[in-house]
């Protein structure tokens, strides 16, 4: 029997996806594009921050570079002038000057002025010229100052004052200088005809002064003394004379005035410096002789009339200042004070600066040479021709010079030296300025007049940004860091959830609004309300340690009811308590403790006076500035301590205050330490408080009750007065650049003590 077994052929067909599968697929692949995207967005944000922090590095290594370029001078113009007469070849009876474009150069000889176009060389001629008889002038020196002033000694024993302006004119926008030379009226010097050899010129405020000695060695004063009075309506002038008699008068090699007409300065061959006092005309007092060692050559005032420079036939170049013994007072002591390399060849002439206190020397060698006196630093040095140079002329805007040697050479010189104020001496060393007995380093960048002397040490806004940070970290570190403790371990949580936002709203005061409060309303209060401020210090702490003990024979039952909010309750209570009663007290603590005046208490027993705006006013203010920030991250830091971990303490019978000390604080350590550098940093960039209270003085005294002035605010301050490009703008930027890399060092210690510490305590 044969059956048929029927064959069935199995076939697999795919199910086609659910809805629910392709939506986790497509989910995943959006997951990956978004991380993809995270990624490359967090990479290119990490990267333009690097970017940007070195950008702005570059961009402020790049302002401040310049201030230490060296000195660099290019020749401009070389030509022959005019023959010289022979008489003109002496020394101080040549003239050279320049306009302040240096298009202008002028040649002052004994025949009469020569003019000449630079760089070309071309003679300009005047249609009016004063000239003067061969022989006639005899000598010349120059009024000091900005002005072209000459007062022309002549055979006869007179001076005839000269001067070259500079008038500039415009046309289709291209600039022409036109000078000018006139001569005045001629002035009897001596009572009889004797000729002047050397002279000495000044025009003052109120007249005119000539100091001349004569071929027969006699030292003239002659002074035109200008009428004064309301009732003095007409020009009305007097003549005075004078005589010097001393025995080393006709050793004088050089004379110079200053610019006040007050003082006279003498070089002998002998190598002595003599200085007389002019102000009672007809009595000239000698006030010193001082040796300098070789025969002075050439002698002039540095601008300010304060430093004199003084230049030797052995080629050495001194500046002597004038000193008075604050002990014993009396006439002024000239005391040599800064020198420089020697020039190995007899000084001719000195040029000072008409800007700063920069000077130009020359030699018989032909070389001259570019100092500034503050930073005692020869700043450049051009070797000579071997021709000895008569006449130079420092430009007046300080970009130049002009020389004039005895092979009838004028050269005109183009330096650049546009920050002689700024070697790292001057500003990070103790430097002795004028007016000064000892070196110091002192910060005050402008002054009253042209002739001002700038200071720009750095060390002393160096020493208050961390005056200020210093006294601000003290302050708030213990209160921030020993708050956040009680904020994460023993405070409720309702409580805690109170407390930690308001103190964070903290953060968002504008520190505008801190400084304002702190400048105009806090400092007045606490100099009223010192002594009570002080024993707050003492009192408070006392009073926390004695509640403190106190509250641990408070029943167990009601600590435990209270759920510490009882305790902070009585804590801010007492604190409260003992602040109001020390207020109260204030006029019988300062009895008690200060003598009935803190202020003379504190003068007479640390020799310390109390400024208004001081540290103290600081450490309040910045402080609460940074204790938000302090104080959340360390609170954080606190929080994030796993609870099990405490718990295990806990459970081992280790005390809650054990558990705080040897492990809490030890887990958070990394953390608490991030904030308070965190903290430091924004106390050392903080502007706004320290330029509002502190007075903005910048001394260097580590003194609580006085103030000082930091680098931010000493940019915000002089930054708005500062001239583009110059020194003071510079160094601005330098300050940043300063703060910059400071707080970069610092922020790198930090992170790398803080990764050690989570390497150490990563156990916890």
């Amino acid at each position: 029997m044969n059956s048929s077994i029927p064959h069935t052929v199995s076939t697999v067909t795919e199910i086609p996806p659910t809805p629910l599968s392709l939506s986790r697929r497509s989910s995943r692949q959006l997951r990956r594009i978004m991380d993809h995207a995270a990624t490359v967005v967090i990479t290119v944000g990490g990267l333009t921050t690097i970017l940007s922090i070195l950008g702005i590095f570059a961009y402020l290594f790049i302002e401040v570079a310049p201030l230490f370029f060296e000195a660099s001078g290019s020749k401009v113009a070389s030509f022959d002038i005019r023959p010289i007469e022979e008489a003109t070849t002496l020394s101080g009876n040549i003239g050279v000057g320049l306009d302040e474009y240096m298009e202008v150069a002028y040649v002052l000889q004994a025949n009469g002025v020569s003019l000449y176009r630079l760089p070309s060389g071309d003679p300009l001629v005047l249609d009016s010229m004063p000239t003067f008889e061969p022989g006639q002038i005899s000598a010349m020196g120059r009024s000091s100052g900005k002005s072209h002033i000459y007062g022309l000694g002549t055979r006869e024993g007179r001076m005839i004052p000269l001067s070259i302006n500079f008038r500039m004119a415009f046309n289709n926008d291209e600039r022409t200088i036109h000078p000018t030379v006139t001569a005045g009226d001629p002035l009897a010097v001596t009572p009889q005809p004797e000729r002047i050899d050397l002279i000495a010129y000044q025009e003052t405020e109120n007249g005119q002064i000539v100091a001349a000695l004569t071929g027969a060695g006699h030292l003239y004063l002659a002074k035109i003394q200008e009428a004064e009075g309301l009732l003095s309506m007409d020009d009305e002038s007097e003549l005075l004379h004078s005589e010097i008699k001393d025995v080393r008068v006709s050793m004088i090699t050089t004379l110079v005035l200053d610019v006040m007409g007050e003082s006279l300065l003498a070089g002998t061959q002998d190598g002595h410096l003599l200085h007389w006092d002019l102000r009672n005309f007809e009595e000239p007092r000698l006030m010193g002789s001082y040796p300098v060692g070789n025969a002075i050559t050439a002698l002039s005032y540095l601008i300010g009339d304060r430093s004199i420079v003084v230049g030797t036939s052995a080629g050495n170049v001194e500046v002597w200042m004038p000193t008075i013994d604050p002990n014993i007072g009396g006439d002024p002591k000239l005391e040599k004070i800064r020198e420089f390399p020697s020039h190995n060849s007899a000084i001719t002439v000195i040029s000072p600066s008409q800007r700063d206190k920069g000077f130009i020397t020359a030699d018989t060698s032909g070389k001259f040479a570019l100092h500034y006196s503050t930073s005692g630093k020869t700043l450049l040095e051009i070797e000579g021709t071997g021709s000895p140079i008569q006449g130079v002329m420092f430009s007046p805007k300080a970009d130049g010079a002009v020389f004039l040697n005895q092979d009838r050479q004028l050269l005109a010189y183009h330096i650049d030296n546009q920050h002689p104020e700024a070697t790292f001496s001057s500003l990070f060393g103790a430097v002795l300025y004028e007016g000064y007995q000892e070196v110091l380093h002192i910060w005050q960048s402008t002054g009253g007049s042209d002739s001002f002397e700038p200071k720009f040490g750095l060390w002393p806004l160096m020493f208050g940004t961390l005056k200020g940070t210093f006294y601000a970290m003290l302050l708030a570190t213990p209160l921030a860091v020993f708050g956040a403790v009680y904020t994460a371990m023993f405070m409720s949580p309702n409580l805690r959830s109170v407390v930690k936002p308001t103190v964070e709203m903290m953060a968002a005061f504008p520190t505008v609004v801190l400084g304002f409060l702190a400048g105009l309303w806090f400092a007045p209060l606490l100099e009223k309300i010192f002594p009570a401020v002080s024993a707050i210090f003492v009192v408070v702490p006392v009073a926390i340690v004695v509640a403190s003990l106190c509250w641990h024979f408070w029943p167990s039952k009601v600590q435990k009811k209270s759920g510490h909010v009882l305790e902070l309750f009585a804590l801010l209570l007492l604190i409260g308590g003992s602040v109001w009663i020390c207020l109260q007290l204030n006029t019988e603590i300062e009895g008690w403790i200060y003598g009935s005046d803190y202020k003379a208490w504190l003068s007479s027993t640390f020799g310390v006076g109390y400024d208004q705006r001081n540290a103290l006013v600081i450490a309040f203010a910045m402080g609460i500035a940074v204790i938000p920030t302090i104080f959340s991250i360390s609170e954080d830091s606190i929080s994030n301590v796993p609870r099990h971990l405490i718990s295990g303490s806990l459970a081992l019978g280790a005390t809650p205050w054990q558990t705080l000390t040897k492990l809490v604080i030890v887990s958070a350590s990394p953390g608490i330490f991030s904030a308070l550098m965190i903290g430091l940093g924004r106390v050392v960039g903080e502007t706004m408080i320290v330029l509002m209270a502190t007075g903005n003085t910048p001394l260097m005294d580590l003194n609580l009750f006085n103030g000082f002035r930091t680098l931010s605010a000493n940019i915000a301050v002089e930054m708005p007065e500062a001239p583009h490009g110059g020194t003071l703008y510079r160094l601005l930027f330098m300050s940043g650049l300063i703060l910059f890399v400071f707080t970069s060092i610092v922020n790198t210690i930090a992170e790398i003590v803080r990764q050690r510490l989570r390497a150490r305590y990563s156990q916890f």
